[in-house]
């Protein structure tokens, strides 16, 4: 028997092909962007506390490069719970103790990594004059808020109705 193009062979007939890849659709796109600037503008708030902080113990108080990357990491991470909390993830699953200590385990995590790039730039890469040890905080920052974005998104402020990262884009592409 030959089949053409648009013939499904008697074979196959009734059996299920691959699923279709989930897509992103247009609302779905726009509610990424708009959480990906609110995330932006509570980061940024938290990045000028970070380095104004940053500053202030390392040049001004004269404390130890790491003491004063991780203090001042830990008081931007006070102020970033509230920002996320109370205006980028408002629309999410209310406050709980579970969601807390997840923000402040992944935050700590955020915290390591932001420490250990900031050391690595600092004293391995010799960024260490009052320029340079502001490269490194802010390159620190950047790189671990990567992080923090994917985990604060799939876990800490979940959607009500999703408990997964990957069960938001499956739910979307069912509806479409």
């Amino acid at each position: 028997m030959t089949s053409t193009l648009h013939e499904v062979p008697a074979a196959t007939a009734g059996v299920a092909g691959p699923a279709p890849a989930p897509r992103l659709s247009l609302a779905r796109l726009r509610r990424l962007c708009l959480e990906l600037a609110k995330f932006g503008v509570v980061g940024g708030s938290g990045v000028a506390v970070n380095l104004v902080v940053f500053n202030l113990l390392l040049h001004g108080l004269s404390s130890a490069p790491m003491t004063a990357t991780v203090l001042a990491s830990c008081v931007a991470m006070g102020t970033n719970y509230l920002g996320f909390r109370f205006f980028a993830y408002r629309d999410r699953a209310s406050r709980t103790k579970r969601q807390i200590a997840l923000f402040f385990v992944f935050s700590g995590i955020g915290v390591v990594m932001e420490s250990l790039l900031f050391y690595a730039a600092y004293h391995g890469a010799g960024l260490s004059g009052p320029l340079g040890s502001n490269v490194a905080k802010a390159q620190s920052i950047v790189l671990a808020s990567a992080f923090r974005f994917l985990v604060y998104r799939t876990w800490v402020f979940q959607h009500r109705a999703h408990h997964g990262g990957l069960d938001d884009v499956r739910h979307d592409a069912r509806r479409v």
